[in-house]
């Protein structure tokens, strides 16, 4: 799809839009007022971010796929380091797996990453290494969701093609009252629908103004900022009193809790790490070795003393609890620093190959500082 499909007679087209209409929970006339307000508010009020700097697919892409699950304020720093090793499709198609970790380390969502790379391979070898301007074909692409692929082809090659995400949903919910739970793929999909019989004639500065407003101004919760919003004049949510009650979200289900004991194996002056298996959660990620419950000093011991080859007369230090949620589980961790003679299966890294070479996930960022704290002699 590059560009808007042939109109269909005018009589059809409104007997589709009263359809619409008809079944959808998103007004088109709320979504109508949303674009004739929104791009002249977003080219006044939008903050400069770096991807936003001459429409960029490439930029746009990887962009997207960092903010996904992340704030804006954490990505730009990664972003921004990113882009400076990795300016283009096959410079990010070409880079090996452990350093492309190390430049996502801390993000979190590590196959989002991976995903990356892969559809760059795919863009190398199906398009000439540039990004096809057609949406159906981003769609395609490994790690390309319909929000993905509808931010990039409407903001850099302006398909008229809407980007839905939880930010977009919330505006649309509340300024149509719209009382569906958002989290059901029907109410996402049929959202989608209705912006796309509303999209005007920009759709990439409309979808951003969207984007926009959900990340400054219509926030989660229940206090969004309506006195400074440019549809209060046209929000139902709002008129009704109702805006900081919308959208409506089923209930989560409560997380998995996984108690864990993180182990610090020193030898030589450098720190033990080992890779995670390729599938599963972290997958192919550095970590510190972990053993299964919450253990005392004597019970590890017990453990691992014949495996690590402790030395004894060194006493073990307890380095404290932390805890680390992921989307459905939630690990706390204690953790304990032991001196050993050697260790089978593992890496020894110094506090520079710690720093520079090795991507560890967040969840070890408590006990990767105490690592680098002991090497470089801070803790004794």
């Amino acid at each position: 799809m590059t560009g808007k499909s042939q109109k269909r007679p005018d009589a059809a087209e409104g007997s589709e839009q009263q359809v619409l209409q008809k079944r959808s929970h998103f007004s088109q006339e709320q979504i109508r007022q949303m674009a004739d307000i929104l791009p002249g508010w977003y080219r006044m009020c939008g903050r400069v971010l770096p991807w936003r700097e001459g429409r960029n697919p490439y930029k746009i892409w990887v962009s997207e796929i960092m903010l996904q699950q992340t704030r804006i304020e954490a990505v730009r720093p990664y972003y921004d380091r990113f882009i400076k090793e990795l300016p283009d499709i096959p410079s990010l198609a070409n880079i090996s797996e452990d350093r492309l970790l190390k430049l996502w380390e801390g993000l979190g969502y590590y196959s989002r990453a991976r995903n990356l790379k892969k559809a760059a391979q795919v863009l190398m070898e199906q398009y000439g290494g540039t990004m096809p301007q057609d949406y159906q074909a981003l769609l395609n692409l490994p790690g390309i969701g319909h929000y993905t692929a509808g931010a990039i082809a409407s903001i850099a090659f302006q398909i008229p093609v809407p980007a839905v995400d939880g930010n977009v949903l919330r505006v649309l919910s509340r300024v149509c009252e719209s009382r569906e739970d958002i989290q059901k793929q029907a109410i996402r999909r049929e959202a989608e629908d209705a912006l796309t019989a509303g999209i005007p004639n920009d759709p990439g500065t409309f979808n951003e103004a969207l984007m926009e407003l959900g990340e400054t101004i219509c926030l989660p919760g229940h206090t969004p900022l309506c006195e400074t919003c440019p549809l209060s004049s046209v929000c139902l949510g709002r008129k009704n009193g109702i805006a900081g009650e919308l959208p409506v979200r089923a209930e989560k289900k409560p997380r998995r809790i996984e108690e864990k004991t993180i182990l610090l194996l020193v030898h030589d002056g450098k720190v033990g790490v080992r890779k995670r298996p390729e599938a599963g959660l972290l997958a192919g990620m550095y970590e510190f070795p972990a053993l299964e419950g919450k253990l005392t000093v004597e019970e590890v011991f017990l453990r691992i003393g014949r495996e690590y080859a402790i030395r004894t007369e060194y006493p073990p230090i307890e380095l404290g609890e932390t805890r680390h949620i992921f989307t459905h589980v939630e690990w706390h961790m204690t953790g304990y620093l032991f001196m050993v003679e050697e260790a089978k299966g593992l890496v020894f890294a110094t506090a520079e190959k710690l720093s520079d070479k090795y991507a560890l996930p967040g969840a070890f960022q408590f006990y990767r500082k105490k690592a680098l704290q002991i090497l470089e002699g801070v803790i004794q």
